[in-house]
This record gives C-alpha cells, structure tokens and sequence, in this order.
C-alpha cells in the first residue's frame, strides 16, 4: 500500500511553510516514528503561526525545542518511571519513547514563545521580513520621461 499522493493542494495558500509540503512528503515516505507524536501545523494569521505537538507524559524538564540552520528540533526523552519506589504498571498505554522531530523553517521566520500547557507544547512562529526584503512599489511617472542625474 502506497501513500505516495501530492499534498501540494493544501499548501496553496501558506505563507511562511510553503517547504512544509517536501518535509510533509518525505514523513509519509519515510515514516519511522509511527506518526508519534502526533502534531498541528496552524496559521494564525498572515505572519504567524503555530506548532502543536502532543507530549502527553512529558514535563518540561523532559523537553528540548532547538533552532540551527533554518531546522527546529523539537525532542524529548521521558524519565525512567518504573524505578520509582512503590510503582508498579498494571497497564501502560502512554507512550515512554523518546522523539524527534524536525521542522524546516523558512526564511525570516522567527521562533516568539514556547508554552506546554495540558500536555500540549506550543510553539509560536513569527514572519519578520526586513524592510530591505519587502516588496517595494516603483512610481510610473505619467507621459514625463525619467531623467537620470549625473
């Protein structure tokens, strides 16, 4: 069974992650975490953005967000819980495993904030174009040549 279909239609309107898309098909492709942990992707508004990952079981200790070349990495490694005194897991259905997770950034993009909340760890994304990168609107002088001044 392949899962090999474009997800270019959903990136259409993106601003900020249109490199989303590649990092999207190359996890379907090569998918060695089992989806774990799973994670939202939000537009917020026309600059910013949030990631939502699901760290249910994770403290902050336990967590480790980086930023190096346009790449944030977010990992985590959960405690050993079974040397504590007195616990004995009669079912264990959270899952233990360490993760990794990458997430290629495009340019101007700035990491604001990092908030986990409800087992939920947010992090806040923010498009800061410099003034020289802008789009700039050239003036069309109207029936007058433009003269060049020496």
């Amino acid at each position: 069974m392949s899962n090999a279909f474009s997800m270019a239609p959903l990136f259409r309107n993106s601003v900020g992650f249109d490199r989303f898309s590649d990092l999207f098909e190359t996890a379907l492709r090569n998918d060695s975490s089992g989806g774990y942990p799973p994670y939202n992707v939000e537009k917020r508004g026309e600059d910013s953005y949030r990631i939502v990952v699901a760290t249910a079981g994770f403290q902050q200790e336990d967590l480790d967000l980086q930023v190096e070349k346009g790449v944030l990495t977010v990992s985590g490694s959960k405690r050993d819980t079974s040397s504590e005194e007195g616990v004995t897991f009669l079912h264990q259905g959270i899952a233990q495993r360490a993760f990794k997770l990458s997430f290629r950034l495009d340019d101007h993009i700035e990491i604001k904030g990092a908030n986990l909340s409800n087992g939920l760890l947010s992090i806040d994304l923010q498009r800061v174009v410099p003034e020289e990168a802008k789009a700039k609107r050239i003036p069309i002088n109207g029936g007058q040549q433009a003269t060049l001044e020496n």
